[in-house]
Formats: C-alpha cells, sequence, structure tokens
C-alpha cells in the first residue's frame, strides 16, 4: 500500500512537473534562438546581446520571484475550496505588475550606466556595449506583457493547471525563429538589425505570451467562476501586503542567483569578446538545463502547497522527499548528456576555434554542479510551498554572494590561489556555492518539517 502511494506521488508531480517542463524549456529556448542567431551574425553581436542580458535578466526575473509567490498563495487556497479568493490575488499581482514594469523599464534603459559603472577603470569595447544598449533599449518594451503573462501563469499553476502556459510558451517559441531571423539579418524589406533585432523580437514575443494566456483566463470553462468573481477594491493592502512579504525573500533569493551569472559576465567583459562570448553559450546551455529542476520545483511548490491547504501534511511531506529523489535522478542523467555531447552542443552556438576551446573546458564543469543546482532548486521549492520564504533568501543571500562569488572572483581573476583561471574560476566559484545552498536549505527543510503539526499549518495559512 505504501509502495502505491509512492508511486501515486510521483505521477501526480510529474502529469504538473512535465508541461511546466517544456514551457520553460521554450521559454529558455528564447534565449537560446537569440544566442545562437546573434553568435552566426557575428562575435560582436553575441558578446553585445549577452552583456545587455546580464542586465535583462536579473531584473526581470527579480519581478518574476516576486511574483511567483502566487502560486503557492492560489494552490493553497485551491486546496482549502476558496476559490473566490483567487480573482482578488489575481488582481494585485497585476498591479504589482505595472509598478514593477515601470522600475524595470528604466533601469534597462539606463543599462550603459550600469555596465560602465561595473567596469570602472576598465575599458570595455565599444561596438560590443553599442549593441548591449540597443538590445536593452529594445527589449524593454516587452516587460509589461512578460510580467502580465507571469500573473496569469502563476494563477493557472496555483490551480494546478499547467498546460496552458506550455501552449503558450511553445508557440511564441516558435514564432520567435522567424521574427529573430528577418530582424537580426534584415530580410522581408527590413533593415539589418543585428543584436538590436534580438531585442526587437523579444519584446513582441513576450506581448504574444500574455495574449495567448489571458486568452485562455477568458474563455476556459474550468476558470469561469474565476473571471466572474466581482472585483471588491482595485487596492487590496491586506493581498499587496501578504504578496509582498512573502514574495520578496524569493524576489531577492532569485535575484541574488541570477545577477550572480550577470556579474560575472560584466566582470568578464574585460578579458575580450572570446571569453563572453564563450561565457555567454555555457550559461545559455545552463539555463536550458535549469529548466527541469525549474518545473519540478513548480510542481513541487503546487502540490505541497495544496496538501497543506487540505491539512495532509504527512502527505506533504513524502511528497517533497519523492521531488528530491527525481530531482537527483535526473541531475545525473543531465550531467552525462552534457558530457557525452559535449562537442555536438557547443557546435550548435560557434564554429570559432577559441570560443570552442573556452566552451568545452566549462561545459565540463557545468555538468559538475546539476546535482547541486537540482538538489537546492527542488528544497526551494518545498520551503515556498511551506510559505517558508525568508529562510531562501538569507541561505541564497550567504551561498551566493557570502561564498560564490569571492571564490570565483579570487580564482578566476586574480592569482592568490592558482593562476588566473578566468571564466573556469567563476563557474566553479558557482559549483561552491550551489553546494553550499543545497546543504543549507535542506537542513532548513528537514528542521521544519519535523516542527509540531499545528506550528506548521500555521505558517502555511499565512
Amino acid at each position: 500500500m505504501m509502495k502505491n502511494s509512492y508511486w501515486k506521488e510521483v505521477k501526480i508531480i510529474m502529469a504538473l512537473a512535465i508541461p511546466v517542463m517544456i514551457a520553460q524549456a521554450s521559454q529558455s529556448g528564447i534565449m537560446f534562438v537569440d544566442t545562437i542567431m546573434a553568435g552566426h551574425y557575428s562575435a560582436t553581436a553575441l558578446s553585445g546581446v549577452a552583456l545587455g542580458s546580464s542586465i535583462f535578466w536579473p531584473a526581470v526575473l527579480f519581478a518574476q520571484g516576486l511574483l511567483s509567490v502566487l502560486t503557492p498563495i492560489i494552490a493553497h487556497l485551491n486546496g482549502r475550496a476558496q476559490r473566490d479568493q483567487v480573482a482578488d490575488h489575481t488582481r494585485q499581482g497585476l498591479l504589482l505588475a505595472v509598478i514593477l514594469s515601470a522600475l524595470i523599464m528604466f533601469i534597462l534603459y539606463h543599462g550603459d550606466k550600469i555596465i560602465l559603472f561595473s567596469n570602472q577603470g576598465k575599458s570595455v569595447n565599444t561596438e560590443m556595449l553599442n549593441v548591449a544598449v540597443d538590445f536593452l533599449r529594445a527589449v524593454m518594451w516587452g516587460v509589461p506583457g512578460f510580467l502580465f503573462y507571469l500573473v496569469y501563469r502563476n494563477q493557472c499553476e496555483g490551480l494546478s493547471n499547467t498546460k496552458p502556459a506550455m501552449v503558450a510558451v511553445f508557440t511564441a517559441l516558435v514564432v520567435n525563429i522567424p521574427i529573430n531571423y528577418v530582424l537580426i539579418y534584415g530580410k522581408l524589406g527590413l533593415p539589418e538589425f543585428g543584436g538590436k533585432g534580438c531585442g526587437i523580437a523579444a519584446a513582441v514575443v513576450f506581448w504574444l505570451l500574455f495574449f495567448i494566456l489571458r486568452g485562455y483566463t477568458l474563455m476556459a470553462r474550468n476558470q469561469r467562476d474565476i473571471r466572474q468573481t466581482p472585483m471588491k477594491q482595485l487596492f487590496n493592502q491586506e493581498i499587496m501586503k501578504r504578496i509582498i512579504v512573502l514574495g520578496l525573500p524569493l524576489a531577492l533569493a532569485l535575484f541574488f542567483e541570477i545577477s550572480l551569472f550577470a556579474i560575472i559576465a560584466i566582470l568578464i567583459a574585460p578579458l575580450g569578446q572570446n571569453a563572453v562570448a564563450g561565457n555567454q553559450i555555457i550559461f545559455t546551455i545552463s539555463s536550458m538545463t535549469f529548466t527541469i529542476p525549474l518545473a519540478l520545483s513548480v510542481a513541487t511548490s503546487i502540490r505541497v502547497g495544496f496538501l497543506l491547504g487540505e491539512q495532509k501534511v504527512a502527505q506533504a511531506k513524502q511528497a517533497a522527499y519523492i521531488s528530491l529523489v527525481i530531482s537527483l535522478c535526473l541531475a545525473i542523467i543531465v550531467a552525462l548528456f552534457l558530457l557525452t555531447f559535449k562537442h555536438y552542443i557547443i557546435g550548435l552556438f560557434t564554429q570559432d576555434i577559441l570560443v570552442i576551446e573556452i566552451c568545452l573546458q566549462l561545459i565540463i564543469l557545468l555538468a559538475i554542479y546539476q546535482c547541486s543546482d537540482y538538489v537546492q532548486i527542488t528544497a526551494n521549492s518545498v520551503l515556498r510551498g511551506y510559505k517558508d520564504t525568508k529562510s531562501i533568501f538569507i541561505v541564497t543571500f550567504i551561498a551566493y554572494w557570502v561564498i560564490g562569488l569571492p571564490a570565483g572572483y579570487i580564482l578566476g581573476l586574480t592569482n592568490l590561489v592558482v593562476p588566473a583561471m578566468g571564466p573556469a574560476g567563476f563557474w566553479i566559484g558557482i559549483i561552491i556555492g550551489l553546494t553550499m545552498s543545497a546543504i543549507l536549505l535542506l537542513s532548513r527543510m528537514h528542521w521544519l518539517q519535523n516542527q509540531p503539526i499545528a506550528n506548521i499549518l500555521k505558517k502555511a495559512d499565512r
């Protein structure tokens, strides 16, 4: 009987995770396509888009982290049969998305100042900087569409409906390919935009994502009760406070993780275009592999939040450990795949011998860090399901910024321990940081799950 319950839980988690996995892979595929096409256009376009992305993604993913708390909140409401409160949370999420969009667009418009400030005393290739600025000032117009899409995606996923986002993002990925080609290379009578074309295409695709998912929520029968819920007030202070208090630690945690890669890209910039291009290629591959644990983590937070809403504490704990086992198995498979097909994977991005040499070194480190990465992101999602978000923020800050980045800087750019290793030193620092994060998050998860049941439910009901 116990064995059957395990397999039943595995099936439920995977049924939730697979559509999210396809959606996340497609979302990362948008950047994947940008990187491939920019790389084949020119090294300057690739390095410029890479530099621009190092500003764009931390800013946008900070907002995504803040809004992502809607998923476990809505899952908890769904588990408690309080669907009448879902619409109010979605509306406050949209209001927050408007505010965040204005802030992010301002930051992206002044991205050149951030790049130059981060490299004070060091020269940055002017052509590469110009491409980065053009990319940022084009892609920023897609930020509101992307954040609105995230709100409705979180609503659907919180209701255990993960397929709509999969369809939306996969459609956007398919559309993104011809748009990129036309804009980058100047087809159909349009100018040859180069790296800027990647930004224009991304902005168009982000709005497409929103329109597709919003269309679904307006027509789906299983959400009729939610869209018919009357709006009581434009601004609900209690709900907004709940979203911000629970979501801000997640936003900062995701920002710390993504900005770690962004800072590395900026610190590597003075080492030249080959180093920047090689690092960007491996980062793009990493973003693709990251979709697997990220999808599993969404499924885990949905499942744990739903079970706690139903006050099934023991079953929530079981679901958490099953997810961890699944993530570890998947990490090993992905690591072996990267090592086996590394030449073919890198060849998709570039034929430049110098860039390939850097990539071959870095992809081995990428394979090594899979286990730590998969475990830490799954443990993170379990804590989200329990609404224990402050610990995620603290752990991430310590692991990445106090341990990982300093270690990477010392190994990558100084001779204090070994001769400066360049990009490889930073990736070793990432491995150290991720491993520490996994250890600390697992310890926190174990401690939390062994608290009295009344305390667990009280925390989950916040």
